[in-house]
């Protein structure tokens, strides 16, 4: 029996694939990473199913890729050895909304859209990250440790528990969905750690070369009642980042971020032929900062935090201009504030594909006191490269209560343009290096760079190797990722 006829009696004829048209949608992303061929695609309905493909695929000595967001950016789902692409788009269920306990239970195949369309109905919301794209994995991108925008400790980690299927086809769940009688019992409970030893962080930034997590259930919250933002033009960063320390530990404020004016012009830009003109009238980095009164006293709250930044910007940071306007650009605030809890819409050209086309993102965690210095290492190596450093989009997150930051780098570039792809390609190599070098954490690499990461954490590499010998022995899970 071929391998075509065998899937098929799994997941059903109309579920599997092997036309050249189908298997080229699987061949490359929007990455600048070679392409790479499978052999089978398969939809699978649900977790049974994905489990019977993925011991078939074991038995057989088949390399198994899984998939769930219908776009890709940092090649971790080319096909590096051919093999069955299992493609979770059809497992799409919200499989509930708990207001009581705050959580949402979902399955690979919901979209950011999706997701946060559900929630507003039920009157919540999910902490997320800036901006995703509406048809990415939600389950995804919070296996993938995507930074949110909320700076909030309790909402660093969402993630409460999950189901996996491992190598050998069986199936595993995680935490507290692990108690009998799951998800009915009453001890089921909302902590990730669950009775005995929990699977969550593990199977976190894995890739999917430890296992094929079919759902997931993350922290939700309720709605805000009350909503302010506020804008302050930045020049000198390191006075920024020590405003920052001053108001972020004391727990003042939800969304914090800081934009360059390449990055915050790509977003508020209405039609992409405005983008020049409001890059040249932007301040060069702007801080954006909301507070919320949510369900409990939220005037009490917010007039907490109110007093708090007007005590602080008078007595000891006079030099920032925290204002509910930014000046030159009036309507800004109507217009951020709910850009900033949902998704970038589904008919407009992402933001981050307006400038040129495509775009390669350098992003690491680091101290927020060494931003200044990791800025103009970026600054020096685009330089010599040839890469206008006025093009180059930068974004700073904050992270719980600026504990530390995430620091990222978009180089925009003409996808169609072979020259100037492979200019983009060596200067994320170099600059990548460059950054390492100067202390840059990259706690998620991908593609060239994730080598390079590895090579340096010789101890940690063996570690993650003898793990991935115990729970994919054979190696069939997207090989040729992370380390393996």
């Amino acid at each position: 029996m071929s391998m075509k006829d065998a899937l098929e009696k799994i997941v059903g004829k109309e579920n599997v694939s092997d036309a050249a048209a189908d298997l080229q949608l699987y061949a490359r992303d929007l990455s600048l990473l070679p392409s790479g061929m499978p052999d089978v695609v398969v939809w699978p309905g649900s977790s049974e199913e994905v489990g019977q493909v993925v011991a078939y695929c074991n038995e057989n000595n088949i390399p198994v890729v899984p998939i769930s967001s219908r776009t890709h950016v940092q090649g971790s789902t080319i096909p590096k050895q051919g093999g069955v692409v299992v493609d979770l788009k059809r497992l799409n269920k919200i499989l509930e909304i708990d207001k009581v306990n705050r959580l949402a239970r979902f399955e690979a195949g919901v979209t950011w859209a999706q997701y946060t369309a559900a929630l507003k109905e039920k009157g919540m919301r999910t902490i997320m990250p800036l901006l995703p794209r509406p048809d990415r994995s939600v389950l995804t991108d919070t296996l993938e440790r995507e930074v949110p925008t909320n700076i909030v400790y309790d909402y660093g980690e969402p993630t409460q528990s999950m189901q996996v299927v491992w190598s050998d086809g069986s199936i595993f769940r995680t935490g507290s969905a692990s108690v009998n009688g799951f998800p009915d019992s009453k001890s089921r409970g909302a902590n990730p750690s669950g009775p005995g030893i929990d699977f969550y962080r593990f199977l976190q930034g894995a890739q999917g070369t430890m296992g094929i997590v079919t759902w997931m259930s993350a922290k939700i919250e309720h709605e805000t009642k009350i909503d302010k933002i506020y804008f302050a033009p930045i020049e000198d960063l390191a006075y920024a980042q020590d405003f920052l320390h001053r108001i972020l530990p004391r727990r003042i404020g939800q969304e914090c971020l800081l934009l360059n004016n390449v990055d915050l012009a790509a977003i508020i830009a209405d039609k992409e032929d405005e983008f020049d003109s409001l890059c040249a009238k932007l301040p060069p980095w702007t801080l954006i900062l909301t507070i919320s009164g949510v369900l409990r006293r939220p005037e009490e709250k917010i007039a907490y935090e109110e007093n708090f930044l007007a005590e602080v910007l008078r007595n000891e940071f006079t030099s920032v201009a925290l204002s509910d306007k930014l000046p030159g650009f009036p309507g800004l605030a109507r217009k951020l504030m709910p850009m900033l809890r949902a998704p970038w819409p589904e008919d407009v050209k992402y933001w981050k594909n307006r400038l040129r086309g495509a775009c390669q993102d350098i992003f690491f965690i680091t101290r927020p006191a060494k931003t200044p210095e990791l800025v103009a290492i970026m600054d020096s190596v685009a330089a010599k490269n040839g890469y206008p450093i006025s093009d180059i989009g930068k974004y700073i997150q904050p992270i719980e209560h600026n504990r530390a930051c995430q620091v990222e780098f978009s180089l925009f570039y003409n996808q169609e343009d072979e020259q100037e792809k492979e200019m983009v390609a060596r200067l994320n190599r170099e600059a990548s290096v460059a950054l390492m070098n100067a202390g840059a954490f990259f706690s998620r690499p991908y593609g060239d760079i994730a080598p390079i990461v590895y090579d340096r954490a010789a101890n940690y590499t063996m570690a993650l190797k003898r793990v991935k010998n115990v729970f994919d022995p054979k190696n069939i899970l997207n090989p040729g990722n992370l380390c393996f």
